[in-house]
């Protein structure tokens, strides 16, 4: 995969979303955006955890799905979700049916609704600094940072879960608390 690739529309942009409509469209609107509202922060990262050892294409295909089956991302309802609720969503070919996820989804809708402060305010208090210099190629992007460390040790004490740091520093970048769009795509420091 090429860092940077040019689209039938002209348009350059990081290579990791040629080839695929909806990929660009993710990238070209809401890849490093920055998401403040804490239900789409809280839905981030279930997403995230859904993607670990996944490609994100596939969580971005089903993500209408997802949104279906866990009622908008709402923590409250999600919070009150039982047994029967666990077997209908692993039963439920639309999502990843990983139980382990799943639980760790609902368990996470309820360690959000415990938190100490909001969960906009926790994540965003780890936001990395600006970089001297924008990514140029794959091995210019860290797979953790310091920030996605700590907030993925953070998270985890107040008992969430599939939140390593890895995991973390993707929702950093999808969320916008990093640019990492590659030195020449159209979106490089235009995403805040």
């Amino acid at each position: 995969m090429t860092h940077l690739a040019t689209g039938d529309d002209g348009v350059t942009r990081c290579g990791w979303c040629a080839g695929d409509e909806a990929y660009r469209a993710y990238h070209d609107t809401e890849w490093g955006v920055p998401v403040r509202d804490p239900v789409r922060l809280f839905e981030k990262v279930c997403l995230e955890g859904f993607q670990a050892g996944l490609s994100w294409i596939t969580i971005l295909r089903r993500r209408e799905a997802f949104r279906a089956a866990f009622h908008g991302f709402d923590p409250t309802v999600i919070a009150s979700f039982g047994a029967s609720d666990i077997a209908r969503l692993v039963d439920d070919a639309s999502i990843i049916r990983h139980r382990g996820k799943i639980e760790a989804t609902i368990s996470n809708a309820r360690a959000m609704l415990a938190l100490p402060r909001p969960l906009n305010e926790l994540i965003w208090s780890h936001a990395t600094a600006a970089r001297p210099d924008r990514p140029a190629r794959w091995e210019d992007v860290p797979a953790t940072t310091p920030e996605s460390v700590a907030l993925s040790t953070e998270l985890r004490n107040l008992g969430f879960r599939f939140v390593g740091p890895t995991t973390m520093y993707a929702l950093m970048q999808s969320c916008g608390l990093v640019d990492d769009h590659f030195e020449g795509c159209f979106r490089a420091g235009n995403v805040r």
